[in-house]
């Protein structure tokens, strides 16, 4: 990634590439304005959404203890891939990440398909976390109504998100620091109360309760690979740091510190809160799916004002979720616009560096999808997002294939590569070959199948257009060119 000479500011740069400024300017570059704090305390708390507060809860009454494999396997996947995102992130940081890779290893349709895709993603993630904020300050203050309170939460962030990128960073550092710090109390009141050192709440009684509740499996193979699907919207966004690198001064450190402590970060934050959690509360009790795995727990123990405590918490994630899910699709949207994939005005930059466009974009969809929450909740809104987990795994399926393709081109071109896939190709081989085969089971269990038909017609909808749009542009440019 090199500075443009004051001679080429205002050039068009090389497909698939974007230039990060350090100074304010307006010619549609970024701008390095991340420090390596918030690179450090974003690649922390990346992997921590409400997904682990609230969803786990559903994830473990579906598959009971063994909901422990599906993070496992989950965890594993989600390492194996953040390795193969690193490596090509390292050596070429962009702020369109794998979809910059995509376009360059696979072609220009590969990049526009995954790019849009992930953008979809996280435009829905907005109502999504909107909504449960205003769940939780509507119980607090039930004078405003709670689209009132969705409303203004997401405005709220979108100012932050439309001045410098340090406001993104700054306000994510704090969101991620307090997160961290909950789920840390709770794994250490998990263990004393699971070793019974705690005065005056029940006996939990060690882990006794992943077999003694029926089993470890009470529901099936069938149900831990239905609760992957859950698990796999929880961990999405421990990729956004290769994004949020990028607008930063030294984007290979922040992302070689970030694919290595990936590994210790699922294993404390997920499968230690999580084992905790069915050591404490038996797989079937009913307050899992509906108050989440956290708060369960806690009113389990008998600790006073739980629901309290744990809205708190979930606030802040929630805020934390919504925060990364604006900051994330506009600069996915930006990348797009840079590359001819998206209108042109996306690209269109503050002096502050900030893709002013692309920020008012993605919330202007987010807004309507807020409006669709509540006004056809159970008919448009649960369909879209049900398409959530299966894009997860396409997204990283396509990161797999580019890094495949990628490591040769890199290795030809003699670039220098901090970061490096561990035993390739045979573990690059082994994640593109594992992902098809939890889609073919999902296409072929019942309760999944409509979800991935959903995300089927999606993801073909958009290579469609993608494969159109393409060919148009280079036969413009061979008619330009002849």
């Amino acid at each position: 990634m090199s500075e443009p000479s004051d001679g080429a500011a205002g050039s068009e740069p090389t497909r698939g590439t974007t230039t990060v400024t350090t100074a304010p300017r307006d010619d549609g570059e970024l701008r390095a304005g991340l420090r390596q704090r918030h690179v450090t305390m974003i690649s922390i708390a990346g992997v921590i959404g409400a997904g682990l507060f609230i969803g786990s809860g559903e994830a473990i009454a579906t598959a009971g203890p063994a909901v422990l494999i599906a993070y496992l396997f989950a965890g594993t996947l989600v390492v194996l891939v953040m390795r193969m995102l690193g490596e090509m992130a390292a050596a070429r940081p962009d702020p369109g990440s794998f979809s910059t890779y995509a376009d360059r290893a696979i072609g220009p349709w590969a990049g526009f398909t995954v790019g849009w895709l992930y953008w979809w993603f996280w435009v829905l993630v907005i109502p999504v976390e909107a909504t449960a904020a205003a769940v939780i300050l509507n119980s607090w203050l039930p004078g405003v109504p709670q689209w009132g309170w969705a409303l203004a939460v997401t405005v709220v962030l979108t100012v932050t998100n439309l001045f410098a990128v340090s406001n993104y960073g700054e306000f994510e550092f704090w969101f991620a620091l307090l997160k961290v710090i909950a789920i840390v109390a709770f794994i250490v009141f998990g263990v004393l109360a699971v070793l019974d050192l705690l005065p005056g709440v029940p006996e939990v009684g060690g882990l006794s309760r992943l077999v003694s509740e029926g089993g470890f499996a009470p529901n099936g193979f069938g149900a831990i690979v239905a609760a992957v699907l859950i698990t796999m919207f929880s961990f999405m966004g421990t990729e956004i740091v290769t994004i949020a690198a990028a607008e930063s001064s030294d984007p290979a450190r922040g992302i070689g510190r970030a694919t290595r402590s990936v590994i210790w970060r699922i294993a404390v934050f997920y499968l230690a809160s999580i084992l905790l959690v069915v050591a404490i509360v038996p797989w079937h009790d009913p307050r899992l799916p509906d108050e989440g795995s956290y708060q369960a727990a806690l009113e389990v123990l008998g600790i006073p004002g739980a629901k309290a405590i744990v809205d708190v918490v979930v606030l802040v994630a929630v805020a934390s979720c919504l925060n990364s899910a604006l900051y994330t699709a506009s600069r996915m949207l930006y990348s797009l616009g840079r590359r001819g994939q998206a209108p042109p005005a996306v690209t269109r930059t503050t002096g502050q560096g900030v893709p002013r466009f692309a920020v008012l974009g993605s919330t202007l969809v987010g807004f309507l999808a807020v409006i669709a929450n509540y006004a056809f909740p159970e008919e448009v809104f649960s369909t879209l997002l049900a398409t959530s987990g299966a894009v997860a795994l396409l997204v990283y399926l396509v990161i797999a294939i580019s890094q495949l393709r990628m490591r040769r081109t890199l290795e030809r071109e003699g670039t220098e590569m901090p970061v490096r896939m561990w035993a390739f190709p045979a573990l690059t081989w082994a994640v593109i070959v594992v992902i098809p085969a939890v889609l073919i089971y999902m296409g072929a269990r019942e309760g999944s199948r409509f979800d991935l038909a959903m995300t089927g017609i999606i993801a073909v909808a958009v290579v469609i257009v993608g494969v159109v749009l393409t060919r148009r542009r280079t036969g413009a440019a061979t008619t330009s060119s002849s």
